[in-house]
């Protein structure tokens, strides 16, 4: 797989919830590190997204943001 993104991270699905329409994924990248995506319903069934499966996270932004309280 080749992409244009710059940030690719691979890690392992630790769990999926489904909603009607998306769901959330969460992939831990590294012991207590994890990132969360929400992507289609159809997506998630259609890479056939489950606890334990290796993928990758793939971040593409031109803008990352900072916020304080």
């Amino acid at each position: 797989m080749k992409l244009s993104a710059r940030n690719v991270l691979k890690g392992v699905v630790k769990e999926v919830i489904h909603g009607v329409v998306n769901s959330e994924v969460t992939v831990e990248l590294a012991p207590d590190v994890r990132v969360t995506a929400i992507i289609t319903k159809t997506s998630a069934e259609n890479l056939e997204l489950k606890a334990g499966n290796m993928v990758y996270a793939v971040i593409k932004a031109s803008n990352i943001m900072i916020g304080t309280d």
